[in-house]
């Protein structure tokens, strides 16, 4: 307990998709002081009212939620539409002591957080509004570090160099990898395979006959495509990578890749909405993306960590070093 009454430990507020909760914990991570993970949700019909919040969340909690109770404490970061009246809660209920970090654009007014921070593409400005390049994540050179020893005996036989190809699928912003694009992706793989090693994960949003699409021109080769059994091998991936070739529509595994400062090939598929594009625009400008045409290429830039960018505001907020944060909100 500080000398505010406020508990020295950060909350993390989600509704516990593993995306939105990935983001808060990059930050959290960095911070020196103990985290909680709390995944809330609110009950009809105030779940359908959020990011407004009439009356306390905090009364309106779903019986499965975890409990929000005092001692408050001194920082909360919340992702979603969900976490945002009990953020506002906790806020009122600590007499406005505890920090309110928001990542992702609350599509409210910044005015009832402390720091909102949105992916640069969604346009969002204000006095305390950190923009950045896509979204927090929790790569960081230990972790890739410890995971490259860890994944060693899968992936050290594989040849050099080694691509790592991440699938993801349908999306808000982009059309399903569908059985066409699957039959364009899985002939270029397979090309690419008589020179690379290859490691193939896909998401849960890959359709399942794309899926099998992709599976089936990969059988011949000597790639590895993970089947879901066992343990997750994607920050193993990450590690081993000497290059990725990532689909277009996953805004955090191009962030995620980029991270390793790894030459990243996106893979373009249908639609793709103003925001994507801006995304899109602003990594290959950075000489982060190029978009992959069969070839595996190579080349050179400095690894992103948006995160670092985003906690060092955070720690000025929290006044933990007294260092003056880039208060530009623009990227390398």
């Amino acid at each position: 307990m500080n000398a505010d009454g406020l508990a020295d430990e950060i909350w993390v507020v989600t509704e516990g998709a593993a995306g939105m909760e990935n983001q808060c914990l990059g930050l959290a991570e960095r911070l020196p002081m103990p985290i909680r993970s709390l995944r809330i949700a609110l009950r009809p019909p105030w779940r359908w009212l959020a990011p407004y919040s009439p009356g306390s969340a905090l009364a309106h909690a779903t019986v499965a939620s975890d409990r929000l109770v005092p001692p408050w404490p001194r920082l909360l970061i919340g992702c979603g539409r969900q976490s945002i009246p009990f953020s506002r809660a906790v806020k009122r209920a600590s007499g406005r002591r505890t920090i309110i970090v928001q990542c992702q654009d609350p599509r409210i007014s910044p005015r009832f957080f402390d720091l909102v921070i949105p992916a640069e593409h969604d346009e969002m400005l204000g006095p305390n509004v950190f923009p950045i390049i896509g979204s927090p994540n929790r790569i960081t050179p230990d972790r890739l570090r410890k995971a490259r020893a860890r994944f060693a005996p899968l992936f050290e036989p594989l040849r050099a160099p080694r691509v790592a190809v991440l699938i993801g699928g349908a999306s808000r912003t982009h059309g399903s990898l569908d059985v066409a694009a699957a039959e364009r992706l899985g002939a270029m793989l397979t090309e690419a395979a008589g020179d690379h090693g290859l490691m193939v994960s896909m998401s849960r949003r890959t359709i399942p006959a794309a899926a099998a699409v992709l599976r089936r021109h990969l059988a011949p080769t000597d790639a590895f495509v993970w089947d879901g059994s066992g343990d997750n091998p994607y920050l193993g991936m990450l590690a081993w990578a000497d290059a990725f070739v990532v689909t277009a529509d996953s805004v955090n595994m191009i962030c995620e890749a980029a991270a390793t400062g790894k030459p990243v090939h996106v893979f373009a598929l249908p639609g793709g909405r103003r925001k994507a594009k801006l995304f899109q625009e602003s990594v290959a400008q950075r000489g982060i993306t190029r978009a992959f045409t069969g070839e595996i290429a190579q080349w050179h830039y400095a690894p992103l960590d948006e995160t670092g960018r985003a906690v060092d505001h955070i720690k000025a907020l929290l006044d933990v070093t007294g260092a003056a944060p880039d208060m530009t909100g623009k990227g390398p």
